[in-house]
């Protein structure tokens, strides 16, 4: 059975690194993972979505409408705007982080009030955080990404071992001790 999950946030908020950690992670359980990353205007601090499918076998990485069994969202306005992949019955992990996209900056636009109550009703059960303050806590407001994999991870039925391990492939030497910690810290929230 092929798993799929939707990770969406804003350049430079780390959604290429979570989904090379998570292919990592799959890789080591055996799976067959498929990841495609899609970037917007990721350097301007647009959009970006990464699609990450595992199984015993992955023919394609391409997540459609109504078919994500997990929407993990770095951004309450990027939550929004994938909810609509998730399946019925999906699971909404969004940090409830606001990061003004430039309409709002600029006044032509304003960012919707209520989201996090309109994301709790259209999926019941979603996991709504606060990941900044951890990530804070562990050493650098860039680490909301682990934050949010430690979340994850208590999601996903995996070893805590094999989380670790790819967290220590995907990060590089310096960074591992202050994201094992923002990881840690996802994972007792």
């Amino acid at each position: 059975m092929t798993k799929s999950m939707i990770i969406a946030g804003v350049g430079g908020q780390g959604t290429l690194l979570a989904s090379k950690l998570l292919g990592n992670l799959f890789l080591s359980q055996g799976y067959d993972v498929k990841v495609s990353e899609v970037h917007g205007m990721s350097q301007r601090g647009g959009s970006v979505v990464t699609y990450v499918r595992w199984g015993d076998r992955v023919a394609s990485p391409v997540i459609e409408k109504g078919e994500a069994d997990i929407l993990v969202a770095f951004e309450l306005l990027e939550a929004a705007r994938w909810a609509a992949c998730l399946k019925k019955g999906g699971t909404l992990i969004a940090n409830t982080q606001q990061i003004l996209p430039m309409p709002v900056i600029t006044g032509a636009a304003t960012y919707p009030a209520e989201l996090a109550d309109n994301l709790g009703q259209v999926c019941p059960g979603a996991i709504l955080i606060d990941a900044l303050t951890p990530a804070e806590q562990a050493g650098s407001p860039r680490a909301v990404n682990v934050v949010l994999m430690g979340v994850l991870s208590r999601v996903l039925d995996l070893p805590e071992d094999a989380w670790q391990q790819a967290l220590a492939r995907s990060i590089k030497p310096g960074l591992l001790a202050m994201n094992q910690a923002a990881f840690e810290k996802g994972r007792r929230l």
